[in-house]
């Protein structure tokens, strides 16, 4: 069967539909490093119903994840809101966005809350919401029972402060589609909530966008982060850019690099940063909205950016003239759409220095590779191993001296990709690897930061004589990040998010023929050295599972 699902296409920044294929994950050994810690506290469950149905009907618990809620302090505490809108078409809400009163401008933490509801029939739709210009969320939607959904989204956004201490423009989409078909309208609500006190350290001082492609730093920067909110989308193959063959393999999305992808960032044309994208899958995805239902796939609701620590580069930038930073999706066939890429940067600065000088000292990029290779037979294969090496390493002169700072990137991509002749099974089984370190030195101890990231992906989709299409999948988004000084650990953290499902329904009929069935779990394991989990966990331990049967929540559980 070639794609005749409902394919997913997303139209600039929104996701029409989502209904492709897919592949799923099995858990990746961990290094080691980043060995998984014991858990830790009673396992605790709350009351969940019993009386399962036999398969899917008109209405289904409300959308849920496992992750943790975000940490509120106990202080005084302000609400604004920042949009209320239905979205039907594609028209986005415009609106003005006021600080809060009595909070002062100087906030402890800010939180993004979204609110949403919808029912009738509807796909899964990409959303984004910029303040003053500025990303501040990026999100995808779950796909509504005839009956309605809701659900709500929660993201600590104290790191955009700065933009918020100003009234600004607010501009909000969320692209959608209503007809006598597709029935549902996405109604939201978005607010932003004020804690009084003192910002954490670390809490960016300006947050700078693009201008005409170009970036102006203040003189006296002397920490530089670009982030990047890059989802493969546009509609079509670009949104399963995982999946992609190359010549002369008969697969519906070609790629002649095959399925390596690269998010890279540059600085006057100079590499300055490379990371491995994170393989969205949408709660349409994988031919079968009935795994998404109840809970997405991990940063489905969430889409978090990609991090560039551009400070070696602050000696060039902070010379008072634009500079042309550029963001590119490596392996997109030429001329082909589908990648969303808006960046935002995050600057700290030397309130002593009115400028500060430096110099890129070092920049060593390594070859990139990557093998994609087509084997014929009664399941075609595709082999693809890719990888790359970047460091870059640079100074700034100081009010309190000078701080080297050398930041050395490595990204790996392995995938075995096999479907039969109409692609009536298709399955993916690939990891990715995405390994950095940022090692800052100045006065005092050297402070290393390491994170290694790795995504999996393990799954197959099976179309059997009598039309029935099943999907077996399971993903996986694994961090561990250790932080030493002098050489010794000061701070560490480990996370585990893993959704495992298995769903079934019969092709080709009229939607209650389907008798679709399908289970959906999600553990979400969050260990470190401080505070985790919010109100949910205990100290550094945070280790919660979920588990829908048909639509219906048969598991809440809480270890720590």
């Amino acid at each position: 069967m070639k794609r005749r699902i409902a394919m997913s296409m997303l139209t600039g920044a929104t996701l029409l539909a989502s209904t492709l294929l897919g592949a799923s994950p099995a858990p990746a050994a961990q290094p080691a490093s980043a060995a998984q810690p014991a858990g830790a506290g009673a396992d605790t469950s709350t009351d969940v119903p019993t009386n399962v149905p036999a398969e899917f009907g008109t209405d289904w618990h409300d959308p849920l994840t496992a992750a943790p809620p975000v940490t509120k302090p106990s202080v005084k505490s302000c609400q604004v809101t920042v949009a209320e809108a239905q979205f039907r078409d594609f028209t986005p809400y415009k609106g003005t966005y006021t600080p809060p009163e009595g909070c002062g401008d100087r906030w402890s933490k800010v939180v993004l809350r979204m609110d949403g509801k919808v029912k009738g029939r509807q796909y899964d739709r990409l959303g984004h919401l910029q303040v003053g210009g500025v990303e501040v969320f990026r999100t995808s939607t779950p796909e509504p029972s005839p009956d309605g959904i809701e659900w709500s989204v929660e993201k600590d956004v104290t790191r955009y402060s700065d933009t918020f201490r100003r009234s600004q423009d607010v501009e909000m989409l969320i692209g959608n589609v209503v007809d006598d078909t597709y029935t549902g309208v996405i109604d939201v609500k978005v607010t932003l909530t004020f804690y009084a006190g003192r910002p954490a350290a670390g809490t960016p001082d300006r947050v700078l966008t693009l201008r005409d492609g170009t970036l102006t730093t203040p003189r006296n920067s002397e920490r530089i982060v670009a982030e990047v909110y890059a989802t493969g989308s546009g509609g079509g193959c670009e949104e399963f850019w995982y999946l992609s063959a190359p010549e002369p393999a008969p697969y519906s999305c070609k790629a002649d690099g095959g399925p390596y992808r690269e998010v890279q960032i540059k600085v006057d044309g100079q590499l300055a940063g490379i990371a491995a994208p994170f393989p969205h899958v949408w709660t349409g995805g994988w031919s079968n909205p009935f795994l998404w239902y109840v809970t997405p796939g991990p940063r489905a609701f969430d889409v978090k950016p990609i991090e560039y620590d551009l400070t070696p580069f602050a000696g060039l930038l902070n010379d008072g003239r634009p500079h042309r930073v550029e963001v590119s999706a490596v392996g997109v066939p030429e001329g082909q759409s589908g990648w969303s890429a808006p960046v935002n940067v995050l600057v700290r600065q030397d309130a002593k220095r009115a400028h500060v000088t430096g110099r890129l000292t070092a920049r060593k990029v390594g070859d990139l590779t990557n093998s994609s290779t087509y084997t014929p037979g009664s399941e075609h294969r595709v082999r693809t191993e890719g990888g790359h090496r970047l460091t870059v390493a640079g100074y700034v002169d100081t009010s309190h001296g000078r701080v080297t700072t050398t930041v050395r990137r490595s990204l790996a991509n392995s995938s075995a990709h096999r479907w039969t002749d109409g692609e009536n099974l298709d399955a993916l089984d690939a990891t990715w690897t995405d390994d950095q370190s940022v090692t800052v030195d100045g006065r005092g101890p050297a402070r290393t930061t390491r994170t290694q990231r790795t995504y999996t992906m393990d799954g197959s989709i099976t179309i059997g004589a009598d039309d029935r299409l099943r999907t077996v999948l399971t993903l996986g988004d694994r961090a561990a990040v250790v932080t030493t000084e002098g050489g010794r650990r000061i701070s560490w953290s480990w996370l585990d998010d893993t959704v495992e499902g298995d769903a079934a329904w019969t092709l080709n009929v009229p939607r209650d023929q389907r008798h679709a069935v399908g289970t959906t779990s999600e553990r979400y394991r969050l260990y470190g050295s401080g505070d985790v989990g919010g109100s949910r966990g205990s100290g550094g331990c945070y280790d919660r599972s979920v588990t829908s049967l048909q639509g219906a929540l048969t598991e809440d559980r809480e270890r720590c």
